[in-house]
């Protein structure tokens, strides 16, 4: 039988009977092969998302990967039996944002698979085709199911325009944080450095590109030309600040807890640091994010350490909050 999880309301869900929706025009079903668990997915079963940005009852799950197995009116045919990943933002296409192709910040309001819209953590998924990034044939499903946060850290890697040749650093050891240093990576720079709080993410560091590895704790350089924050604390946004040259530029791709002292506004003038955000990716990032794992330079898989049934998504929920150092990423298989 198909199944979804559906959570209700905050702390409330049930495994439900899931019908596929056959897709209309425009759109694609596709059969799901695995769905990440990330802190947001947390936020929505918990309840403390921000308001407008969820939407009850609701099928969670925007990191996703599958197989198109049927497509609407005006999808080519071709489609049908082709490995997929899918942006989640669903954008109007005419606002002046999405024409210059900065669809995350679409002036007709927030729409995003997994948190407004139905999502992943079901047998099947029905979404507009063009939100679709077609895969190699010989893609590992498995290892695309990360391709969503790894297309936010491409966001960040395209903003923050990293050259051969630069000082680059990472904030942050955890899922995003080890893709900024494959990004990074893939750029040639002079040197990487990640800082962070687990000492035990040192060997896989420096087994995606990394040149030195620094907990906070530890005397830390001030000559960096690029920085990356993936931590998601205000305390990790200083610390990424407080690495850079004067001049140099710095991405903020963490969301810090609501009211947390954010960078000294001085500090930013008189240094002339560059500032950026993320938040989702736009098409962009999703297209060079499937083209850097197409060509191999984007490895997912030894970030996995958990792969589960739908009904086990209350363990899953349970594991992204335990701050146990064996979990790294956790996925269902509907």
């Amino acid at each position: 039988m198909s199944t979804a999880v559906v959570v209700e309301a905050p702390g409330e869900h049930r495994l439900a009977a899931h019908t596929p929706r056959e897709p209309a025009a425009g759109e694609a079903l596709v059969r799901v092969h695995a769905v990440g668990i990330c802190g947001s997915d947390r936020e929505v079963y918990q309840g403390n998302r921000p308001e407008g940005y969820v939407r009850y009852p609701l099928t969670p799950g925007h990191e996703w990967s599958g197989t198109v197995t049927a497509v609407g009116a005006g999808v080519p045919d071709s489609l049908v039996g082709r490995k997929v990943v899918g942006e989640g933002f669903r954008n109007c296409q005419v606002c002046d944002r999405c024409h210059a192709g900065e669809t995350t910040l679409c002036s007709a309001g927030y729409e995003e698979t997994g948190f407004t819209q139905p999502g992943a953590m079901a047998t099947t998924l029905t979404l507009p085709a063009r939100l679709l990034h077609v895969l190699p044939d010989d893609a590992d499903l498995t290892a695309a199911a990360l391709l969503e946060p790894a297309a936010c850290v491409a966001a960040a890697a395209l903003k923050v325009n990293a050259r051969p040749g630069e000082r680059v650093a990472v904030v942050g050891t955890g899922t995003l944080g080890m893709f900024a240093v494959q990004f990074l990576k893939a750029g040639s720079p002079a040197g990487l450095l990640v800082v962070g709080t687990r000492p035990d993410r040192e060997e896989l560091s420096k087994r995606f590109g990394a040149t030195d590895f620094r907990t906070r704790d530890q005397d830390l350089p001030a000559d960096f030309d690029v920085v990356v924050e993936t931590a998601g604390s205000a305390s990790a946004a200083r610390t990424a600040a407080s690495l850079l040259r004067r001049g140099g530029r710095l991405v903020l791709t963490g969301i810090p807890a609501p009211g947390a002292e954010g960078l000294d506004p001085t500090d930013l003038v008189v240094r002339q640091l560059e500032v950026h955000t993320v938040f989702g990716a736009p098409p962009d990032a999703w297209a060079h994010t499937v083209r850097v794992f197409g060509a191999g330079l984007l490895d997912p898989l030894p970030l996995v350490t958990h792969e589960l049934p739908l009904d086990g998504f209350p363990r899953a929920i349970e594991l992204v909050g335990s701050g146990d150092p064996k979990v790294g990423k956790v996925l269902l298989r509907p």
